[in-house]
C-alpha cells in the first residue's frame, strides 16, 4: 500500500496526465490519449504463479475511486486464496452466459417457429414436409435439444460430414435449412455472432464442393426421332397417367404443372398456369396444339382436376415413373422437355428466346426481363403446333430400290 500522501484523490484522477498513476496495492489509474478525449481506466496489477498479470476494473469516473479500491481489495482476497482474479472473472461471465442460455429456446423450437413464419411462402405442402423430415432425421438427434445460441460450427459439421460424401444433395439441403434457422434466431435476437452454417468463406473451407462429390447428371431423355413411335405406343394404352404423360410430352410442361392442371385454367386453345404452381413463381400461358387439345377432350370431367386419379386427387409423381418402367422406356418426364428443346434447336428455325419461353425459362438478365413486356405467345403457338405435328408424324417406311443383275 502506498503512503497516504501519495495515494490518489478524485482531483488527482480528474487532472491526471497521460501515464500510469498508482494508488497502492496494485491498483492504478491508466490515462491514455483518445481520438475525442483522454481515456482513464482502472487497472489492477498482480503476480500469480510467477506470472505478471494486469486486470481491467472499469473506466473512471463511471467506476469511482472508492469503488475501484473495493474491487482491488476483492482481487487481493482472491489472490490470497490462490484464485486468479482474471480467471475468476471469466468463469463468472461464463456462468451468467450459461444461465441465460437455459432460457433460450432450443434449435428444434426455433426450427418450428422459423418454418411457421416461412410456410406462407412455400409453393406446396410437400416442401414443408421435406423441411420437417430432414431436420428431424439429421439435425434433431445431434443438436436439436441444444439452446439456439450455443449451436456452433463443430455441431454443424457433426451433422454434415457423415452425409456429404454419401448423400451430398441431401446434406446440401440440410445445410441450407440449418443456416436459415440460425439466421432466423439471429434476427429475433436469440443468438449473436457469425452463422456457422454459411457456405461461402466458411464451410467451403472444410467440405468439398458438390460438383466434386456429386457430378451433374442430366435427366434421361429419348432421342427426339424416337418420340413419334413412343407416343403411338402410349396412345395404345389406357389410364389417367397415360393421358397425362401424353399431355406433358405435347406441351413440354413440368410434370407437377400437368398433374395439377384444372378445367378452369383452360381457355380455348390456351392453358394458364397460376404463379403459385410454377417454378418461377409467375403465371405462364401455354399455347395448346390441336394434339394437346385432343388429349383434354378425351378426359371425363370428374372434378376440378383434368387428370384426376381414381380417388379424385392429383396423380402421384410416382405414377409416371411406374408407367415408363412398365413400358421399358429409360427416360423421365423432365427428359421430355429436353427432347422438345433439342428438336426445336436442331429441326426448326425458331429463335432461342421463343424456345426458352416455351419452357417457362427466364430469358436474358434482370434488366432485359424488366423491359420485355411480352411472353411471345403468338410465336410460341406456332412452335407448339409444329411440335404437335412432329409428334404425330407417321412412321418412316424404308424405300427399297431393286438393283439390276
Amino acid at each position: 500500500m502506498a503512503a497516504s500522501g501519495k495515494r490518489l484523490t478524485d482531483i488527482k484522477c480528474r487532472n491526471a496526465v497521460v501515464g500510469v498513476h498508482g494508488d497502492g496495492g496494485g491498483l492504478a489509474l491508466q490515462v491514455q490519449p483518445g481520438a475525442q478525449s483522454t481515456r482513464r481506466t482502472w487497472i489492477f496489477r498482480y503476480m500469480i504463479a510467477g506470472r505478471a498479470r494486469t486486470m481491467g476494473l472499469g473506466s473512471y469516473p463511471e467506476v469511482t475511486l472508492q469503488r475501484a479500491r473495493e474491487k482491488a481489495q476483492e482481487c487481493r482476497r482472491l489472490k490470497v486464496e490462490g484464485i486468479d482474479p482474471i480467471e475468476h472473472k471469466h468463469a463468472a461471465r461464463e456462468a451468467l452466459r450459461r444461465a441465460a442460455a437455459k432460457q433460450a429456446p432450443t434449435f428444434d423450437e426455433c426450427a418450428a417457429a422459423c418454418m411457421a413464419s416461412r410456410s406462407q411462402g412455400w409453393r406446396s405442402v410437400r416442401h414443408g414436409e421435406a423441411w420437417v423430415r430432414s431436420l428431424r432425421t439429421y439435425v434433431s438427434p445431434v443438436f436439436g435439444h441444444v439452446p439456439i445460441d450455443l449451436v456452433d460450427m463443430a455441431m454443424v459439421c457433426q451433422v454434415l460430414e457423415p452425409l456429404w460424401r454419401t448423400k451430398c444433395e441431401t446434406a446440401s439441403r440440410v445445410r441450407g435449412r440449418i443456416e436459415r434457422v440460425l439466421a432466423y434466431a439471429t434476427v429475433r435476437g436469440l443468438r449473436s455472432g457469425p452463422n456457422p452454417a454459411v457456405w461461402r468463406n466458411n464451410l467451403d473451407q472444410i467440405l468439398p464442393s458438390r460438383q466434386r462429390v456429386l457430378p451433374v447428371k442430366h435427366f434421361a431423355a429419348l432421342p427426339y426421332d424416337a418420340l413419334p413411335d413412343f407416343l403411338r405406343t402410349l396412345r395404345g394404352r389406357n389410364g389417367v397417367a397415360v393421358r397425362c404423360l401424353e399431355f406433358i410430352t405435347l406441351t413440354a410442361c413440368r410434370a407437377s404443372e400437368a398433374r395439377g392442371c384444372r378445367w378452369d385454367e383452360i381457355n380455348g386453345a390456351s392453358w394458364t398456369i397460376p404463379a403459385h404452381r410454377t417454378k418461377a413463381n409467375r403465371a405462364h400461358r401455354v399455347p395448346l396444339s390441336t394434339q394437346a387439345l385432343a388429349v383434354i377432350s378425351r378426359m371425363p370431367k370428374v372434378n376440378e382436376y383434368i387428370f384426376a386419379s381414381v380417388g379424385g386427387k392429383q396423380l402421384s409423381p410416382v405414377a409416371f415413373f411406374s408407367l415408363l418402367k412398365r413400358m421399358g422406356i429409360k427416360a423421365t418426364t423432365h427428359g421430355m422437355r429436353a427432347c422438345f428443346s433439342t428438336w426445336a434447336r436442331e429441326r426448326t428455325g425458331f429463335a432461342r428466346e421463343i424456345i426458352e419461353a416455351s419452357l417457362a425459362h427466364h430469358v436474358g438478365n434482370a434488366v432485359e426481363r424488366a423491359y420485355a413486356r411480352t411472353d411471345l405467345y403468338e410465336r410460341r403457338a406456332k412452335l407448339m403446333q409444329s411440335w404437335g405435328d412432329f409428334c404425330e408424324s407417321p412412321p418412316t417406311v424404308a424405300e427399297v430400290i431393286p438393283l439390276r443383275a
